[in-house]
């Protein structure tokens, strides 16, 4: 856990690292240190929660028959990005038997070495426990469950890779976005090509690095089986991680998919130095867009008030830590798209998610402004001030979605609202002299 720069005691920093494994080593850690009277000690225990213990298959509703009575749950993550990582290292911690899967053998091979994700956590030593493979087929068979955290564009064919080692396992999905040129989520492409496999997907407000820091964070696992759900709150909880559960997985899909729009949307507001009062206008009506096309599409509008909505849209848009804000702040500085992405170097789901929802949004007359508006400046090469300024001139709404009528259809403010974006000014965004190195003047 982070400590506030106030507190440069190294024995509280170490009463609280211990905490985040086990309440023994905190207890032990509380009595060697000899510092009395600290308020953070004091309540140390209860914010350390219960023990770390094995977690039993056989009780969790997993397929226990190639589990050993007691054993703990064996675990496979396969991606080695950041948010895997955090997740399987979050796993080993608790005691589940946890490998990361990583393509590429080199990188298996110096993360063995130095327990350390060089390229997306250098900064983060990881568990001793934590095992590494580059082997596909020994990583998959003959675990409990099967935790997918690779990008979007690559889940499909990273499910057709492990098909031929399903067994009894269970797939979580842990990748946030949408498939390119298709519109489906990860559950979908679970659904398509391993149809008959229990399945779940983890999403909320997860910055990697938080959760490594120890920061106290929470997530959700939606799935329609309980003891997958349970399975997972055992395996990922801990003190400093909660894990909530859903029954709604398209509700917790879409959240973790639609949020990443508005990430983009808000890093440009941020260039150009907006104020609170517009932060909060546009979190709330991006909330506003998030819940009306959910419903649209069948998931539960009130799932979007939990973690794998406002949450989530909250923490992906306030943080540079989150790559689509990033994104979003540098196309305002007048970066080019493609320069931008190159300059991130890791995927922004944002990107793709404008594109597949601004044409189903279209398709289903949901009125959507601001996804049709970030459309308009990444693909149509609009101004964005232009833009902004026509997002101020919409029709009138009603404020909080599904409570009172709107005065104008969804689908007739859409058409209304395109007509606008038709008749904008062709100015072209303010470009960066030195546009190659990503570098605004």
């Amino acid at each position: 856990m982070k400590l506030p720069k106030a507190i440069n005691n190294p024995k509280v920093k170490k009463i609280v690292d211990a905490a985040s494994s086990s309440i023994d080593e905190a207890v032990h850690a509380i009595k060697d240190s000899g510092i009395e009277n600290a308020p953070i000690i004091s309540n140390i225990a209860e914010f350390a929660g219960l023990k770390k213990k094995k977690i039993d298959p056989s009780k969790l509703g997993i397929d226990e028959s190639n589990t050993q009575d007691g054993a703990p749950l064996r675990l496979v993550f396969l991606g080695g990005g950041s948010f895997g990582t955090a997740m399987a290292n979050m796993a080993a911690r608790n005691g589940c038997d946890a490998t990361l899967w990583v393509r590429d053998k080199a990188t298996v091979k110096a993360m063995k070495k130095t327990r350390i994700n060089k390229k997306y956590l250098p900064n983060h030593k990881l568990d001793e426990n934590l095992k590494f493979s580059h082997d596909l087929k020994s990583a998959v068979e003959g675990k409990d469950i099967i935790f997918v955290a690779v990008p979007s564009s690559a889940f499909r064919e990273m499910l057709h890779q492990i098909k031929p080692y399903i067994t009894h396992q269970a797939v979580i999905s842990l990748t946030k976005g949408m498939e390119k040129d298709t519109f489906a989520m990860m559950s979908d492409i679970i659904i398509d090509v391993l149809p008959q496999v229990n399945f779940g997907v983890v999403s909320g407000p997860n910055l990697a690095l938080e959760i490594m820091d120890n920061m106290p964070s929470a997530t959700v696992i939606a799935s329609d089986s309980e003891p997958l759900r349970k399975a997972v709150q055992e395996a990922l909880h801990s003190a400093f991680f909660r894990v909530f559960a859903s029954d709604d997985v398209k509700g917790v899909e879409l959240g973790g998919a639609l949020k990443n729009i508005y990430a983009i949307a808000m890093g440009m507001a941020a260039a150009y130095d907006v104020g609170d009062n517009t932060k909060a206008m546009l979190l709330t009506r991006a909330l506003a867009e998030m819940s009306r096309f959910g419903a649209a599409v069948g998931a539960n509008p009130l799932t979007f008030l939990g973690l794998s909505g406002v949450g989530d849209l909250y923490a992906t848009c306030n943080s540079v830590l989150s790559r689509n804000y990033r994104i979003g702040n540098m196309l305002g500085k007048g970066i080019s798209l493609d320069n931008a992405i190159k300059k991130l170097g890791q995927t922004a789901e944002g990107v793709n998610t404008i594109l597949q929802v601004n044409e189903r949004a279209k398709e289903l007359g949901i009125y959507m402004p601001i996804t049709h508006a970030l459309h308009a400046v990444l693909y149509e090469d609009k101004a964005p001030l232009g833009i902004a300024l026509n997002l101020m001139e919409a029709g009138f709404r009603s404020d909080v979605e599904f409570v009172m009528p709107h005065d104008e259809s969804n689908a007739r403010l859409s058409e209304e609202f395109d007509e606008v974006l038709k008749a904008s000014k062709d100015a072209k965004p303010a470009k960066a002299d030195n546009d190659n190195d990503g570098e605004p003047t």
